[in-house]
């Protein structure tokens, strides 16, 4: 690949080139961004099964995750993104890892799983044991450090970690409230527990140098959906009352957070192995979450139908940027450029241009087993992005 540009794989397995002439910003989003997580490479899958099974340790699979995770990030360098991660690459599941460093928080092999569009994900079981606490440094405090270092004069750091919001709905599940209730008896007490041990994270990653953090939530997804009531053991009462706490539980770690540290989010409706778990478009929750959540810019999925209109996107207050979510990761398939970029013009309409980015719908491997794409798919995917970011913003 020539230094300086970017190669674009098109439906044809034609090779081009484009000039990487998006500016570098410290300050995430950028025009051509992406959520965060990427397939993990077959190596660093061996190498946890093998941790797993006891056949190495933990170090040595530390020493696969580095390497692994350096390679991932020359990628991403080369592909022409300002913003670096991880990939997600130490975590078995986007949310749950950061769940599970916190003191009173349990988790087991799960029973039956969580019900996707196709199939069911048997992610582990996580409920509470006891009063939440950070006892020492939160593992993703080191995670972050690790990525910190390989930034250059081109790129910046970010992290992706579940949203308050999307903690505290994991323990108000109608299958974890014996266990909530039993450790904080109201709502109030369980959000001003979130709020604490967020706070008391924010402080540790801000003082390694993150100022570029992400919050993924998928709450809002359950939210949208037909099948929220059910899914939440309320009735519509009970449904405005959710969203009223998911709200007041990001806001407040929101407004604690130090004045310059960056803090987006991303917006899905499920993520596991190209399927997806709820649908629904954006209004239900549009006077809620993009109204009046005080993040600074808005990752929203809008891949496909199950998104809704973008007609909620007049919600969003004046100074905030959305990233529209519009190339999918769940599929090889690449869109047709001139159709993005339709859309984009579409969204537009409610949002003006100068406020809007562009990413994948999301992350390529929400959980371990990632989705149903090869590497250099997902990279072809990225390249889509930049492509149709450098036709729209120059």
């Amino acid at each position: 690949m020539t230094p300086g540009f970017v190669t674009m794989v098109g439906n044809n397995d034609e090779q081009k080139e484009f000039p990487m002439s998006i500016p570098y910003d410290r300050k995430t989003p950028h025009r051509f961004d992406v959520v965060g997580s990427f397939l993990r490479p077959e190596r660093l899958k061996r190498a946890r099964e093998d941790w797993k099974a006891g056949r190495i340790s933990r170090d040595e699979l530390t020493e696969v995750e580095d390497e692994c995770i350096r390679d991932l990030v020359e990628k991403e360098k080369a592909a022409g993104l300002g913003v670096i991660t991880d990939g997600e690459f130490r975590r078995e599941t986007w949310h749950l890892d950061f769940m599970w460093a916190f003191e009173g928080v349990g988790h087991e092999s799960a029973a039956f799983g969580i019900p996707f569009h196709d199939e069911v994900a048997k992610i582990d079981d996580t409920y509470l044991t006891g009063p939440l606490s950070l006892k020492g440094e939160h593992p993703f405090v080191s995670h972050f450090r690790f990525v910190q270092a390989l930034e250059d004069e081109r790129c910046v750091a970010k992290l992706t970690i579940p949203a308050p919001a999307q903690f505290l709905e994991q323990m108000i599940f109608p299958a974890n409230q014996e266990s909530t209730r039993a450790v904080y008896p109201t709502d109030e007490e369980l959000s001003a527990a979130v709020a604490s041990v967020y706070g008391d994270f924010i402080a540790q990653v801000y003082d390694a140098g993150c100022r570029n953090l992400q919050f993924d939530d998928c709450s809002w997804g359950v939210l949208v959906d037909p099948h929220a009531k059910d899914v939440l053991g309320v009735d519509d009462e009970g449904l405005e009352r959710v969203k009223g706490q998911l709200l007041a539980v990001n806001n407040a770690v929101l407004d604690a957070r130090p004045a310059d540290l960056t803090i987006n989010t991303h917006v899905c409706r499920g993520n596991f192995h190209s399927t997806w778990a709820c649908e629904g478009g954006y209004d239900g929750v549009a006077d809620t979450l993009l109204a009046n959540e005080h993040v600074d810019a808005f990752f929203l999925e809008y891949d496909d139908k199950r998104s809704g209109s973008f007609e909620p996107l007049a919600k969003v207050p004046e100074g905030k940027k959305v990233v529209l979510g519009l190339i999918t990761s769940k599929s090889p398939r690449l869109e047709e450029p001139d159709a993005v970029i339709a859309r984009i013009n579409e969204a537009a309409r409610y949002v003006p241009l100068d406020r809007l980015c562009l990413s994948p719908q999301c992350g390529f491997a929400s959980c371990e087993c990632g989705n149903k794409l090869t590497e250099d798919e997902q990279w072809a995917k990225v390249a889509l992005v930049r492509k149709v970011a450098e036709q729209v913003w120059g």
